[in-house]
């Protein structure tokens, strides 16, 4: 008999095992569907909510749906007991026992990793800003003058949306055409880097300030 291939392998002969990633990147990657699938159509469903009422109004009816859901439950679990006279307990004992507290030293490690981005992204935004840097100054400012159209366009909520939708599906498209995306990518990669070399070659001051790098 031959060996069934696990979960993280494609199924084809001459398939090579996929990699091993953490619970989110599983989730991300849609390893398991039927934990990817609620996790999306979840977040979804409230984000489309959002989009029609107030924070305080989802996050209100959907605490009262879950509550509403946990007593009939608890009430349909004591009636069965008293009918079978079984001694189960609560239905929901595991949960309760359950250690729900963050570990500290995890959430020491998060907040170093957030900090150092932040200190990053305020170094980057100060090097744009202040214009050390003539040519990746304007790139900046394109980039700001396109999100005042993507502004106008959608909302902050349907960015969101769209975010969200993407991180669900592009990277399992990505997964599954790396050699023709990556193809693409470096030609795209090539051309802005030739663009931004003549750019540079044509302004003095980018010139200068390159030549300041180097030194």
């Amino acid at each position: 008999m031959g060996r069934k291939p696990n979960r993280y392998q494609r199924y084809s002969d001459d398939a090579e095992p996929l990699p091993e990633r953490g619970p989110v990147e599983s989730l991300i990657y849609w390893r398991d569907p039927k934990k990817s699938g609620p996790v999306f159509g979840g977040v979804l469903l409230v984000l489309l909510s959002l989009t029609y009422f107030s924070l305080i109004s989802v996050v209100a009816y959907l605490s009262l749906l879950a509550l509403s859901l946990t007593i009939a439950f608890r009430i349909y679990k004591n009636v069965v007991q008293a009918v079978q006279k079984t001694g189960d307990g609560h239905p929901f004992k595991d949960f309760l026992e359950m250690d729900m507290s963050l570990p500290q030293d995890k959430v020491k490690e998060i907040s170093e990793v957030i900090v150092a981005h932040v200190n990053a992204a305020v170094v980057e935004l100060r090097r744009l800003f202040l214009v050390e840097d003539l040519v990746d100054s304007i790139k900046f400012g394109v980039l700001l003058w396109t999100l005042t159209y993507l502004g106008a366009w959608f909302n902050g909520m349907t960015l969101i949306i769209i975010a969200w939708v993407a991180l669900f599906s592009l990277p399992k498209v990505y997964e599954t055409n790396k050699t023709q995306i990556d193809a693409n990518l470096e030609i795209v990669r090539t051309k802005l880097a030739e663009i931004t070399t003549k750019i540079k070659a044509a302004i003095p001051m980018g010139k200068k300030s390159e030549e300041k790098k180097e030194q």
